[in-house]
């Protein structure tokens, strides 16, 4: 097999979705499942479908398209505001979009109107993350605006937490967007279909002794890829942390003299003395680099250490017997690790089990399907 390669366990995805679609239903909230860290792999969105994700969701337009290309007909949902220039196309691949601005509102209701489709728009409100978002004292003249205009549906509210500041979002927070979401209801009309009350971050919220209120959507990528929190990074309890691999190849062993091997002591001559063999350690050179993914978000082998990485290099430091040249190293990963492994255009995506599903073809990069082991 190719390396570098992400080992994709499509089973362990369908479990974490399952588990934790099932605690949150019982709280009346109902799970989106977030492709943009996969770039919008079918396969890996179709777990997250059958382990009882409502819909999808993700960031570009590319990934979703690329999902309506593998014949994916459910809904799925832009959630960063559309950039004004691809209006047509998320009006074409999209049913709902999270929206900021009135003047992509306006493109989006004037491409929907040109063929013959209305588009569901869902406002996002700044709530303290300072990133995308709706002041709430301008939110109800801004949905008012919405409501006006033919082309386009106002389908309800979200907001953002712990994306930009870090910050996971407080039983008082979440409680302001509920009395934003019936603020709007009584200043527009119509009942809010989706009250996204946030991601992954909010679900100690969402799992714990607080009223949800109006909350009925959380949009869900790390928990469910990775079976962590992203606030705390601890492990849900019950999830799969390791539904993802990577792997790379070793293309040099041997020991390495420590930094600043060397020193003068002929000036005149220039020559260079070594320092010996026994002082150095032993470590190992692997095909795979900055280039590939966030090399601080992997995990060492156990006895191994990080001793540096270039664009196209992972060197490891270990105490242990050196593997051979052409063995593979594994490696977990965090969500940002992850997020660029799967962007990688020279990293494989290899799915386990699963083979009755139909084969799809990474924008580049071959896809294999193996039996689970």
């Amino acid at each position: 097999m190719s390396c570098p390669r992400i080992e994709v366990d499509l089973g362990k995805i369908r479990d974490n979705t399952q588990t934790i679609a099932g605690r949150l239903g019982l709280r009346g909230i109902g799970v989106t499942g977030v492709t943009k860290a996969v770039c919008g792999h079918p396969e890996i969105a179709q777990a997250m479908l059958d382990g009882g994700a409502a819909g999808l969701a993700d960031a570009r337009i590319s990934n979703v398209q690329r999902l309506r290309a593998a014949g994916m007909t459910g809904p799925i949902t832009l959630i960063r505001t559309p950039m004004l220039s691809q209006a047509d196309q998320v009006v074409q691949s999209c049913e709902v979009s999270y929206n900021t601005e009135t003047l992509v509102i306006s493109a989006l209701a004037a491409a929907a109107i040109r063929t013959g489709k209305v588009h569901g728009v869902v406002l996002m409100v700044e709530m303290g993350d300072q990133r995308d978002g709706i002041l709430p004292e301008n939110l109800a003249d801004i949905a008012q605006q919405v409501m006006q205009m033919s082309g386009v549906a106002l389908k309800g509210i979200g907001a953002n937490f712990a994306c930009l500041n870090g910050g996971a979002p407080t039983a008082s927070e979440m409680a302001a967007l509920c009395d934003l979401a019936n603020e709007i209801e009584g200043v527009c009309g119509p009942f809010l279909k989706i009250v996204s009350g946030g991601s992954s971050a909010n679900l100690p919220w969402a799992l714990g002794e607080h009223v949800t209120g109006r909350v009925n959507d959380l949009r869900l990528g790390e928990a469910i890829l990775l079976g962590v929190e992203p606030v705390s990074g601890d492990r849900i309890d019950g999830m799969h942390t390791d539904a993802f691999t990577l792997v790379a190849e070793v293309i040099e062993t041997g020991a390495k003299p420590p930094p600043f091997p060397i020193a003068l002591i002929d000036p005149t001559r220039e020559r260079l003395r070594i320092v010996t063999a026994s002082r150095a350690s032993a470590s190992m050179i692997l095909a795979m680099g900055h280039q590939d993914t966030d090399i601080l978000g992997l995990s060492m082998p156990v006895g191994s250490t990080l001793l540096g990485a270039t664009s196209d290099h992972l060197v490891i430091g270990t105490p242990r017997t050196l593997p051979k040249v052409g063995s593979e190293v594994r490696f977990q990963m965090n969500y940002n690790a992850l997020m660029h492994a799967m962007a990688a255009p020279d990293i494989e995506v290899t799915l386990l089990g699963d083979q009755s599903m139909r084969p799809s073809r990474r924008a580049q990069g071959k896809v294999n399907h193996l039996a689970s082991v």
